[in-house]
């Protein structure tokens, strides 16, 4: 192998992947990145058995060839090199970095090793915006369960629906549901990708400025996901994952139809406050809220023996029959941060005579919810 390629496209190539490389002392293979020329680009395959990556870039190929050497130390090579062109060679099963001051060589392992990346063909196929897909997964994929012991549960239900995309997690505590319509007909097609896929899927493509269109293939237990070319960037990365074998939980059952108490806030002030009580809330988590129809708005209480308590009101739009209930103190942070309007609806519900769930909706956005299911402290 002999190529030319430019240090900035082959740094930003190695750092996506090595997102899912990491030391494996079992199999060192994996702690390595293959790399191949063909034609005029270059090849970055890396793989940690349930995620494959390849990162194809524009270079200019001389002589191809593949080699497999250890990505953490051939980033590091790169990064300490100057902004120009970078001359690589390879010979067997080493690679030889050239300049016209140094010489670099670095050992590998034999390429039959690494680990074969599927390419999806035959399966059905859906092209969606980057940016639309990714907002949605990050949307509510933080919420995925991190038990095994419901593993229907531990990764992002995606459902394309017509042509509506939408996205849903929990981890039994809580959920969360994101709604997109896409203008386009995307089919009907539905799997549930793990928690750490949809998180790298947000992590490489969500953060590219120059991924415009994702190609998204189905094919029984996995899934491939690759960026189409676009403008003078013609860098795509393609990746795989499995996807999660079940049935996910018919959760549109616990998505109350409205709620029995209902108060409009700014969502920075509700922020700020529980932001405050959390520093109170003592080892359960625990915050009080309750929805104060004579004052018109929403008190906030928490309380810790060994550090004090904290108490607050903020005034708001209230609709219904004042109630209150306690939630956990990290999980309300995390609703409302997944919010981005000013303004946010918190409601509290009723199940057949008891209290129910609480709701967090954005003003001016029907695309999202977030439903909680209050502390039963008996």
């Amino acid at each position: 192998m002999k190529i030319t390629i430019l240090k900035e496209k082959l740094q930003e190539g190695l750092n996506a992947i090595s997102r899912i490389v990491g030391k494996n002392t079992s199999l060192p293979i994996l702690s390595n990145v293959l790399i191949e020329s063909d034609s005029n680009t270059i090849i970055l395959s890396a793989t940690d058995l349930e995620i494959g990556i390849k990162y194809r870039i524009l270079s200019r190929v001389d002589k191809k060839g593949k080699v497999a050497i250890p990505l953490v130390t051939f980033l590091g090579v790169v990064g300490a090199l100057p902004k120009k062109p970078i001359n690589i060679e390879s010979e067997s099963t080493l690679l030889i970095v050239k300049s016209e001051n140094f010489e670099i060589n670095i050992k590998g392992l034999p390429v039959e090793d690494f680990p074969i990346i599927p390419n999806l063909i035959n399966g059905e196929t859906v092209n969606i915006s980057a940016s639309v897909f990714c907002d949605a997964i990050s949307s509510v994929c933080d919420l995925a369960s991190t038990s095994s012991i419901r593993p229907e549960i531990s990764g992002v239900l995606v459902s394309f629906l017509g042509k509506t995309l939408k996205t849903v997690a929990t981890d039994s505590f809580r959920l969360a549901e994101k709604s997109v319509s896409c203008g386009i007909d995307l089919g009907s097609h539905s799997f549930i990708l793990p928690q750490r896929s949809a998180k790298e899927v947000v992590g490489i493509f969500g953060g590219k400025d120059s991924v415009g269109e994702l190609k998204i293939t189905l094919d029984q237990n996995q899934i491939s996901i690759e960026s189409l070319p676009s403008g003078a960037d013609q860098s795509t990365i393609y990746l795989t994952s499995k996807i999660i074998d079940g049935e996910y939980p018919n959760y549109k059952e616990i998505i109350p139809s409205s709620g029995e108490a209902q108060v409009v806030l700014d969502r920075g002030g509700f922020l700020d406050q529980i932001k405050l009580a959390s520093f109170f809330c003592g080892k359960t988590g625990e915050v009080r809220l309750g929805i104060d129809n004579k004052r018109g708005g929403l008190s906030i209480y928490s309380q810790n023996q060994e550090s004090g308590e904290h108490s607050s009101f903020l005034p708001g739009q209230v609709k219904g029959k004042g109630d209150e209930a306690s939630f956990n103190c990290r999980f309300l942070l995390d609703g409302l941060s997944k919010i981005k309007s000013s303004e946010v609806v918190f409601e509290l519900t009723k199940r057949n005579g008891d209290l129910g769930p609480g709701v967090l909706k954005p003003i001016g956005d029907q695309s999202f919810i977030y439903i909680l299911m209050p502390l039963n402290l008996g």
